[in-house]
């Protein structure tokens, strides 16, 4: 818990992967997992984007988790996440294996140096929607921006007033773009050491088996558990604590 932005709030988003509403109804179990474990931290969720799923779960969804060190707990959550169980929704009761992406920044308060040129971004404006409750269409103050030279894509949709969604997004597709910058940095340091260091959407970092047995496993400290509800529940120090001292490790052998 030594790293420069540890003690920030952390920006998580959770993508669903191929298969349609199995890997979406997945994203939204990776959603509840994370906001039941900010909850039993006593840290404060904010959501800042929700695209719901055609049939059941989401697509997409971007939050906020405020509380200190935030970010250097729920960094070891960056990667796909894969669950294995008989799909609820198929008629045949057949075993599904899904996937969904979980990426997580730093929500850095001071201004970063990052500078963005007008003509280098997109930006689209909707109508808020999703779920209902706090998820009912209002204006069309939602906003949308889209970094064209690295495709990356930001949504902000919290917020009354376009210009304050606006101003969040920018805030957050900074962080994304700073570690977008530090990462080129350490593959450059990487490779004068001669090094080689594969980072790629399909690098797996945990799987949820559900059937036949039951059983959590981090593919990078190697913990289990076959207590799985209460993981999906939010009961994550455990698992958390291996990734951190794993890399501290690696760090310090």
């Amino acid at each position: 818990m030594n790293g420069e932005f540890d003690r920030s709030h952390a920006i998580v988003e959770i993508t669903a992967g191929a298969g349609g509403t199995e890997a979406q109804d997945w994203a939204n179990m990776l959603l509840r997992m994370y906001l039941r474990w900010a909850e039993r931290k006593g840290f404060a969720a904010e959501e800042l984007d929700y695209q719901a799923g055609e049939a059941a779960g989401i697509k997409n969804s971007t939050i906020l988790v405020k509380g200190e060190f935030a970010y250097g707990f729920l960094r070891s959550e960056q990667g796909v996440h894969r669950l294995v169980r008989i799909s609820p929704f198929d008629s045949n009761a057949r075993r599904h294996t899904s996937f969904a992406a979980v990426t997580v920044t730093p929500d850095i308060e001071q201004e970063i140096e990052i500078v963005i040129d007008d003509k280098d971004l997109k930006v689209d404006t909707y109508r808020s929607g999703g779920a209902g409750g706090q998820h009912v269409n209002r204006t069309d103050s939602a906003v949308r921006l889209t970094h064209l030279p690295t495709g990356i894509v930001v949504a902000c949709q919290n917020e009354r007033s376009q210009h304050k969604n606006k101003d969040r997004a920018m805030r957050t597709l900074k962080a994304k773009l700073y570690e977008i910058q530090k990462e080129e940095q350490s593959q450059k340091i990487d490779s004068l050491k001669g090094e080689r260091r594969k980072i790629e959407w399909g690098s797996q970092i945990r799987s949820y088996v559900l059937q036949p047995y039951r059983m959590i496993k981090d593919l990078r400290s190697d913990f289990e558990t076959s207590n799985v509800d209460a993981v999906l529940d939010g009961d994550l120090d455990d698992i958390i604590q291996s990734c951190l001292l794993q890399g501290a490790a690696k760090k310090n052998p």
